[in-house]
């Protein structure tokens, strides 16, 4: 049949608004398309509904959508794209029956999405593109892309597509097809599509698998993206495959040999190494040796003698270094090194430039509540403890005695290698008063003296020779006296008799109120202590207050070093 006849036919047809019919292109204009439709009258349709490729040559023959039979000018409406629409959409309908797929171009970005012309425009979430959203929607655009189409409403002529169900689909063909031939200790390839703390996952085309941090190298790793990077490509090996939970576990050090297997032989105890600083951390230095063996340098093993307090004061990262191997481990995996062991222990030898006995001069370096520390020589430090600053008295805190910077002399009572101590003392330079203390005073004695410090239970007194005395608060006044301080202040000049005196346990007890007393009454005063449970309630009173007298402000020597 002829396309006159065809048209023909079609003329003697009842034309119906809203119909797809076939029309022939009669006349083309600057702005506008005549196209006869066998209709009493033409249509005209805007240029612009065609495309730059479209054949608009006279006679050819197009699909039409007619919109109107006449308009005012008497001109049917045609319209050439609605036509089009109208064709993909009953296109799209059946495709979204049979739940099959569509091609199409990405035209847009849109809030929530994409736009992409697949005949009609449809609607892409962002949550739809891929098995993760990606962050730049604009590497889409103008990208021809396959989609399923999930969700069609005719009325609004609404189309939203899914990508993501498709890639998902390929994914699990691909997982079950990769875990159907897949075995234990299997080379692999797959690329590194995520890094956490603990390893990085792969992507096995399809199937992902964790390589945890622990079988990347033999070496230590402090994190994965220190090694690997994501979009990496690698092979590794299968190590474990759990095909009900869909887990592999992978290996990449495995492919290599495990260069711990011989480490004791090749890396004795007290062999010289070299290698590189690797990392500096607070408690030390790791130095690789060779690809996947690194040894750590202790803090404590830098130095014999100088006080390091953080390796970076020594050394930095990528510096190359000798080390002495002083222990090795094979199933931890650890090798110890030691700077320090290059050079002789200066401590091996110690007692021979500072013997026990010998008076030694030094500075000050640091004072606490247990005693000085006193450099002798860069990085030799003694200590000089309270208990050993003066025969009468123990002070509070080494920094009553000396001071930051001070240049002492001392003497040497003790040496300790293994723990690297020099024991000193500054009283031992000195006689001790305490040894002639009956020579210089006696029971019943008149004594003057200064108020040193004053305690709930008593005050002392500071005498001559660098003594202390006691008084205990019923001996400061006939009178009942409810606080000390009250009564004596620190600094003041006091008169006492001497009632109480104890060489071995470094005590002198004193009254104040006893030094009114004439010779005979003290000496009756004192028998009726001695007879009496009086003096028994008195000598305990006493003992008790020199017990706290220990605590607080004992005048002489401490009964154990701290």
């Amino acid at each position: 049949m002829t396309n006159f006849e065809t048209l023909l036919s079609q003329s003697m047809q009842n034309f119906r608004e809203g119909s797809i019919v076939k029309g022939r292109i009669i006349e083309r204009r600057p702005r506008e398309v005549m196209v006869d439709i066998g209709y009493k009258s033409e249509g005209a349709i805007d240029v612009d509904e065609f495309s730059p490729a479209d054949d608009l040559s006279i006679g050819r023959e197009i699909e039409v959508l007619l919109e109107r039979l006449e308009n005012e000018d008497g001109l049917v409406v045609l319209s050439r794209q609605k036509a089009a629409q109208k064709q993909n959409w009953e296109k799209i309908v059946k495709l979204s029956e049979a739940t099959r797929t569509v091609k199409g171009i990405v035209k847009g970005i849109v809030k929530g999405g994409l736009t992409v012309d697949v005949g009609v425009e449809a609607f892409l979430p962002s949550s739809q593109i891929d098995i993760n959203p990606p962050k730049n929607l604009r590497e889409f655009l103008g990208q021809e892309i396959e989609c399923r189409i999930v969700k069609l409403n005719e009325d609004r002529k609404n189309v939203v597509l899914s990508r993501r169900e498709l890639i998902e689909e390929e994914r699990n063909e691909k997982r079950a097809k990769l875990l159907s031939h897949l075995e234990k200790g299997a080379k692999v390839k797959g690329r590194v599509k995520n890094l956490t703390e603990f390893g990085a996952f792969l992507d096995l085309d399809g199937l992902d698998g964790l390589l945890h941090v622990t079988d990347m190298t033999w070496g230590r790793l402090a994190h994965p993206s220190d090694l690997l990077q994501v979009g990496q490509e690698l092979e590794v090996l299968v190590l474990e495959i759990d095909k009900e939970r869909l887990r592999v576990s992978l290996g990449l050090k495995q492919l290599s040999e495990n260069p711990w297997e011989k480490i004791a032989e090749k890396y004795p105890v007290n062999l010289k190494v070299r290698g590189k600083v690797t990392s500096l951390v607070p408690y030390g230095a790791f130095v690789q040796l060779e690809p996947g063996v690194e040894g750590l340098v202790h803090v404590s093993e830098l130095s014999w003698t100088r006080r390091i307090a953080r390796p970076s004061d020594v050394l930095q990262e990528g510096q190359e270094i000798e080390a002495i191997v002083i222990s090795v481990s094979k199933d931890e995996q650890k090798l110890s090194l030691s700077v320090r062991h290059l050079e002789p222990n200066p401590w091996d030898e110690i007692h021979l430039r500072y013997p026990v006995g010998r008076p030694v001069k030094g500075v000050v370096r640091n004072t606490t509540a247990y005693g000085a520390f006193v450099e002798l020589e860069e990085g030799i430090d003694g200590m000089i403890h309270v208990s050993d600053m003066s025969w009468t008295r123990k002070p509070a805190h080494a920094s009553e005695v000396l001071k930051k910077g001070d240049s002492v002399e001392a003497q040497v009572l003790g040496i300790d290698k293994a723990n690297q101590r020099i024991s000193l003392g500054l009283k031992q330079l000195a006689d001790d008063p305490w040894k002639s203390v009956e020579e210089r005073f006696q029971i019943g004695q008149k004594v003057k003296g200064t108020v040193s410090k004053v305690a709930s239970f008593g005050a002392f007194i500071a005498l001559e020779g660098d003594l202390d005395g006691l008084v205990h608060i019923s001996q400061i006044s006939e009178e009942r006296v409810a606080k000390v301080k009250d009564v004596l202040k620190p600094g003041q000049e006091i008169e006492a008799r001497v009632i109480r005196l104890n060489k071995a346990e470094r005590r002198i007890g004193l009254s104040i109120k006893a030094a009114s007393y004439t010779d005979a009454e003290f000496e009756k005063e004192r028998a009726a202590l001695e007879d009496t449970s009086k003096g028994a309630d008195f000598l305990g009173g006493m003992e008790a207050a020199f017990e706290k007298a220990e605590e607080e402000y004992r005048p002489g020597e401490g009964k154990s070093k701290e």
